[in-house]
């Protein structure tokens, strides 16, 4: 049998479980990219289509109107097109993990999802490429 605690020993959540959350999106960002392992992809950009789903914890006063108050889906992007312009990646994982760090590094955000397509990977497909999901530990 399973003993329980007393409700005085119950452990409390942290804050960010139980905080009002939203969620923060850009979807179908096309770009160009310099990525990929196989000869053929050496030397030219390929065209990448990147959705980013951003969950983050809402601000403890209103916002207020005022971009400082929340994630911003455009510096956000921004960010995106800032590693893609480093130079040559080979593993759309690579990436995927890259822009993860990315959105995570903002304070507010908690998990986030990435999926990156690579549209002419394999010329019987629409796309293959990766999504991945990470959260704040």
């Amino acid at each position: 049998m399973a003993s329980s605690k007393p409700p005085s020993e119950v452990t409390t959540l942290p804050r960010n479980a139980t905080a009002p959350r939203r969620r923060i999106f850009v979807r179908g960002l096309e770009l160009d990219a310099y990525i990929g392992v196989y000869d053929s992809e050496q030397g030219a950009p390929q065209p990448l289509i990147i959705d980013l789903d951003v969950e983050v914890i809402e601000p403890s006063e209103p916002v207020g109107d005022r971009l400082e108050d929340v994630v911003c889906y455009n510096k956000l992007t921004q960010g995106v097109k800032a590693i893609i312009a480093e130079g040559h990646i080979k593993l759309v994982e690579t990436l995927a993990e890259r822009i993860a760090d990315l959105a995570l590094s903002n304070p507010m955000a908690i998990s986030v999802r990435v999926r990156i397509e690579k549209p002419r990977a394999i010329p019987e497909a629409s796309a293959a490429g990766v999504e991945l999901e990470r959260t704040k530990r």
